[in-house]
């Protein structure tokens, strides 16, 4: 028994070090390179849709399309549209008021943001009015963006090379409790860390699931928005890499989101996002490792997304309770088993446990300090939640978990305004 553990307990550890090679590099090209090199300036002002997909969004909804009506750009290039979708409130009408073309969707059966987007592209590319885009941003509804966003991801587009493109995301609520803290660390050690970096080595990004760019020609080759999984972002990242079609990265355009400061609300945001990954993993795995192997950028690029797919907190969840099966079972085996079953899963205990916290508080520092300026918060409160990071990426552990067994939905999120947004563009 003690050597079975051990050497379970050593193999999940060598595959947690490996995992963490690209993270460190990436880690040491965004600490080398504090900032994105500034774009050229824009050769043509490309013509741009904003898509924003909405379920009963009323009190946010007209904050965003304000904040798009606010954008340095011309704005005969940029029209607004609003994917009513499902919805029971005065959405479309609260777009309407603030600027924005709204499109209504009615669809029981095929729910989620996913299928919203697919229906308003596929109209797009019926279309026959003579509109035509470049290409769209796609926001969520509790979004504000900074004025200069279209500007900047106009730049990155036009340079050339990108056919997807996704942006600096930063929190409205950074200080509002450790909860969207937490989120706001993660988002923005995203951002800085590893699309980052990404972007400056030459591979391919991932988008977050708001304030990214698609071009027109890239939704014409998918025939509209196919990823319908329950997280469509990550799915559409991961189809990208396997297909090589690039996904580039603006530091520049900045786009506000709104985290949950419910425990339940983020329980059931983060267990979507869980059971979505495994979908992902399951639909695009063999083949994120088969071009793996062919060399080059384009493989680097799939294994660097085969890396995060991987179901890292579920592994160490099985990890932990073969653990605790094996400290059972020494109470009926002979005195000197038990006593080295013992002495192994302590000490394995020991290593991951302090390995993991120092990690994750040294990845939440160095994130806050890096972004000390540009997070909307005032000091003390960044200080104040930034040790309970590593709590908050601890309760991934029984998500991951029930993720596994349990049947999920998406569920929509309710959004009002939050009072605590200092230093967010209005």
């Amino acid at each position: 028994m003690a050597a079975v553990l051990n050497f379970l307990n050593l193999l999940f550890l060598l595959v947690l070090a490996a995992s963490a090679v690209t993270q460190l590099i990436f880690l040491a090209v965004g600490l080398i390179y504090k900032s994105c090199f500034a774009e050229p300036e824009a050769r043509e002002e490309h013509r741009y849709a904003a898509v924003i997909a909405a379920r009963n969004e009323e009190g946010v909804i007209a904050g965003l399309v304000e904040s798009l009506l606010r954008q340095h750009y011309p704005r005969e290039k940029l029209d607004i549209y609003v994917i009513a979708d499902n919805c029971t409130d005065r959405t479309a009408q609260a777009a309407e008021a603030a600027g924005a073309f709204v499109v209504r969707r009615w669809n029981q059966s095929q729910v989620g943001k996913g299928y919203a987007l697919d229906f308003f592209f596929r109209r797009m590319l019926l279309r026959s009015d003579g509109k035509k885009y470049d290409g769209y941003f796609i926001f969520d509804a509790d979004n504000v963006v900074d004025e200069n966003f279209t500007a900047e991801m106009n730049k990155t587009y036009d340079r050339g090379g990108y056919d997807a493109i996704t942006c600096y995301r930063s929190s409205k609520n950074f200080g509002q409790n450790w909860i969207s803290a937490g989120y706001s660390i993660w988002f923005l050690r995203q951002a800085r860390f590893l699309n980052f970096p990404r972007s400056l080595l030459g591979l391919n990004c991932a988008v977050g699931g708001t304030g990214f760019f698609i071009s027109h020609r890239l939704i014409q080759e998918n025939g509209g928005w196919p990823f319908h999984l329950l997280t469509e972002d990550i799915e559409f990242s991961a189809d990208c890499a396997v297909r090589d079609f690039p996904i580039g990265y603006c530091d520049r355009a900045v786009v506000f989101d709104e985290q949950p400061t419910a425990f339940h609300q983020s329980w059931d945001q983060r267990l979507r996002w869980s059971k979505g990954f495994y979908q992902v993993d399951a639909k695009y795995g063999l083949s994120l490792a088969r071009e793996s192997f062919r060399g080059g950028r384009h493989a680097i690029s799939c294994c660097d997304m085969l890396f995060n797919l991987m179901p890292g907190l579920l592994g160490a969840a099985l990890v932990l309770l073969f653990n605790g099966l094996a400290w059972a079972a020494r109470l009926s085996g002979p005195a000197a088993a038990s006593a080295a079953v013992q002495a192994l899963t302590v000490h394995f205990l020991i290593v991951l446990g302090i390995g993991y916290w120092a990690v994750m508080f040294l990845c939440g520092l160095v994130t806050v300090l890096t972004e000390w300026r540009r997070i909307p918060a005032s000091a003390w409160r960044k200080l104040c939640y930034l040790p309970l990071f590593p709590f908050f990426m601890l309760t991934y552990l029984p998500i991951a978990v029930t993720a596994l067994f349990r049947k999920v939905e998406w569920k929509p999120i309710r959004h009002t305004p939050t009072a605590d947004s200092a230093g967010v563009p209005r």
